[in-house]
Parts: C-alpha cells; structure tokens; sequence
C-alpha cells in the first residue's frame, strides 16, 4: 500500500510547477502509481473491497487535495513576484472607457420587431424619397384630394418631364410596395424614417412610424382590434392596457379608427395602463377597397386592416421621456440616461402570450 503521509510530503517538497506536474502523472496519470492501485479493486472480492476501496480513495483524495493546494501557492508566489517588480499589472481588471449606448428609438424597434414576429409579422422597408404615385395616388389620395393639406409634405424639385418626388410622410408606400410585389395573403410591419414640415416639443421634421398591414380573406374590424391589445399590452408589459377606438378619417382606410389607451397616474407619472383617462397612441382601419385596387389585387376576394403610429412616441410613453426633440439633439447626458448598455437592454424574449 501507498505511504499517503510520504507521498504529500513530496509533493510539499517540490520545488517549481514543472517538478508538481511530473509528481502528479507519476501518482495520478494513466499509469500513475495510485491510478494503479485503483484499478487493482476489480479483481477484489466484495468483502475486501469494502474495507480496501475507502483506504484507496483517501489516498487518491488527500493526494489530489495536497497537489491542488502546492499548485495555488506556486501561483500566488509567481503573482507576488510579478507585483513586485512590474509597475503596471496588466492581468488585473482595469476601469471602463466610455461605452456607446443603444439609442431608445432603435430599442423600441426591436422591440417592435420581437412582438410582432411572434405574431407572424414579417419587416418590409422601402425607400424613403418616394414618388407621388406611391406616397399619395395609391393610398387614395388623388392631386387635387384635401387630404394632401393633412401632411406638410417636403417635395424634391424633379427635373423636366420626370415624376415629382417627396420625402416620405409616411411609412405607408411599403404597403403599397409590397402588395405590388407579392402575392396575398400578406403579413407585414414597416418601421422607418418619415419627413413632415413641422417642429415643437411632439413634432420634429423627421422621426419614425412603425405601420403594420395585413392582407387576407376574411379579415374584419375584429382581427384588427385583437392585434392592438395583444401588441399594446405586450409592448408596455402590462395586462390592464384597456383600448378605446373612435370613429375617424383616413383616406387610405374605411371605416377608419383612432385608438386611445387607458392611463393611470403611479408616483406622479402618467403612465399606461389602468383607467383614469385616455390618451390617443395610434390610427388604424380597415384598408380602403380603391388601395387594394390599385395595388392589383380584387377587393371582393381580398380585406385587410392597416395601422400606424409614432415610434417615437412609444418610446416617450413608456420610458418617461417629455421632449420629442431630445431624442435628435445628440445630447450625450441624455443618451446616458436614456440610452441602453447592449447587454442590458430590455428584453420581450417571453413573446406575447406569456
């Protein structure tokens, strides 16, 4: 049998890591002399082994524990020597230099994106210097239409003869875009940039719409309302989001709705949720029949509803931000409050039936 006293003593003997190494595949290693030993306990009967095999295996233990224990202080000896004569310790954490944050506009459309993927919906983009036809004409809007005066539309000068073009109001030519492109059934969120002449603390000339479009047989106001509240309530995290739709106008959709949720007051903050009042967040309706028809498709056979509102709003709503016009003022103090460290962002990953 194995002297275990003897054996850690040589092994408190060793002199540098190299001379441990050699002591534990001589003791330890496949043809060690305990490994050995360990082995010889198959060819015992059981009454041996019974007494035999926990003598071996504290053996092995107390080996194990003496080579683990001389390892760590050969460690700390060649850590305490590096301390010593180097001035700068390069293996020790140093301080954070300044991080980029995640802007809240592009985390709130991640978000949009994971609810709404759950759903079905799949991201369509397009550009954002539109022509006429595609920003207004389809979306029955006609040239001489007053609801052309709802937008304060920036148009790019075209050259003689060429299509005028404008800066995209809306994300709503993607609709069009796509039902042009494909074929129905059709399931699709447009998030993006639009352009609109107009500037106080809610407006700013450029900012971004999430729209969404569905396309089937058989759709009704009743599809769309369930869509609003599974998305609203998973978006604000919240199951008490009441909705409230009104009567509106649209050209591009018939009947049309704008859509207010309920909000409550919690440690003096209006927030989401509850219903001590009501505030407008979105529009939405049924997709006009003179849309579908302009994209190709037969009005008879196809229905849909559509819905758009203010990315930026969102953000504001749900993370307590009171000036639209700080999200685009680069602002590095607000970006550090507000903005998100990418391996902390929130996160919808649950999906929205959990």
């Amino acid at each position: 049998m194995i002297d275990r006293d003897q054996e850690i003593a040589r092994i408190e003997g060793t002199e540098d890591m190299s001379a441990l190494e050699a002591l534990r595949v001589e003791l330890l290693g496949k043809s060690g002399s305990i490994t050995a030993l360990l082995k010889t306990l198959g060819k015992m009967n059981p009454d041996t082994r019974k007494v035999e095999g926990p003598k071996i295996h504290a053996i092995r233990e107390a080996v194990q524990d003496a080579i683990t224990a001389r390892k760590q202080a050969f460690e700390k000896a060649e850590l305490e020597a590096r301390l010593a004569t180097e001035r700068l310790d390069l293996s020790l954490p140093v301080d954070g230099g300044p991080q980029g944050s995640i802007h809240p506009v592009s985390q709130v459309m991640d978000e949009l994106a994971e609810i709404f993927a759950d759903l079905g919906f799949a991201v369509a983009e397009g550009p954002e210097v539109e022509d006429d036809w595609h920003n207004f004409s389809a979306l029955n809007i006609p040239e001489a239409h007053p609801a052309r005066a709802m937008q304060d539309t920036f148009y790019v000068e075209a050259e003689e003869g060429e299509t005028p073009l404008v800066l995209r109001t809306h994300t709503s030519p993607v609709q069009i875009r796509t039902m042009m492109s494909g074929k129905p059934p059709f399931r699709i969120i447009a998030p993006g940039r639009v352009y609109r002449s107009d500037s106080d603390a809610t407006h700013t000339p450029m900012f971004h719409q999430v729209e969404g479009l569905v396309i089937d047989r058989d759709i009704h106001m009743g599809h769309l309302k369930w869509t609003l509240e599974t998305f609203l309530k998973a978006f604000f995290e919240r199951d008490d989001v009441v909705l409230r739709m009104r009567p509106s106008y649209f050209p591009f959709t018939e009947p049309s709705a704008e859509v207010d949720v309920g909000w409550s007051e919690e440690k003096g903050r209006r927030v989401v949720g509850g219903s001590e009042g009501w505030m407008e967040v979105l529009g939405s309706g049924m997709v006009h029949p003179r849309v579908i028809e302009a994209c190709g498709l037969d009005p008879d056979e196809w229905q849909g509803f559509a819905f758009g509102c203010g990315i930026d709003r969102l953000a504001m709503l749900k993370y307590g931000m009171d000036d639209l016009r700080a999200f685009f003022d680069g602002d590095l103090r607000w970006l550090r409050h507000y903005g998100f460290r990418f391996l902390d962002v929130p996160t919808l990953s649950a999906g929205v039936g959990a």
